[in-house]
């Protein structure tokens, strides 16, 4: 029971001591290339380019929330802000890429791999039609190609209103 007591107070943030986390206070770096220079050179280590490429290659996650995950790594820190790391994460993007390449490593690159998310979305989609199909009691077509589209469905009886703002005009 106490356990459901533990979650801070509303305004607590408010009580503590002015700038006691990196990202309150004003950035280390606000120059983007002074930013994109220092991701550079911490990439180059060794160490932390073959914990990036490990990442990549064991399937871990995909390049582009890796590199996502090394911005808001260095905004919480305190580094550079978000803007600044929406403005160098391409070309560390680009980097990254290029040194997996280069290496032979087979990743996923997660901007061009949307394969399951187009899968995903196409099989909810299919489900939302299918559930409106049956509210409007309408027999779905069967004589049409898979991917081919259908301009308008005429219901077998009246049409249906539905929602709250529908109501019978008189």
């Amino acid at each position: 029971m106490a356990e459901r007591f533990q979650a801070p107070i509303p305004g607590q943030s408010l009580t503590g001591r002015p700038k006691n986390y990196p990202w309150e206070r004003p950035p280390e770096i606000v120059d983007p290339e002074v930013a994109l220079q220092m991701h550079l050179i911490r990439l180059s280590e060794p160490e932390r380019m073959n914990t990036a490429l490990d990442v990549l290659e064991f399937g871990v996650t995909d390049l582009y929330t890796l590199v996502r995950g090394l911005m808001r790594s260095a905004v919480s820190e305190g580094i550079h802000t978000v803007d600044v790391g929406m403005l160098i994460a391409p070309v560390v993007h680009e980097f990254i890429k290029q040194t997996a390449d280069t290496v032979g490593i087979d990743y996923k690159d997660g901007i061009t791999d949307t394969g399951e998310k187009e899968k995903a979305r196409k099989a909810r989609a299919a489900m939302m039609a299918k559930k409106k199909l049956d509210q409007l009691d309408i027999e779905p077509p069967t004589d049409i190609e898979r991917d081919s589209f259908v301009e308008e469905a005429e219901p077998k009886e009246q049409s249906v209103r539905q929602g709250l703002m529908a109501r019978e005009e008189v």
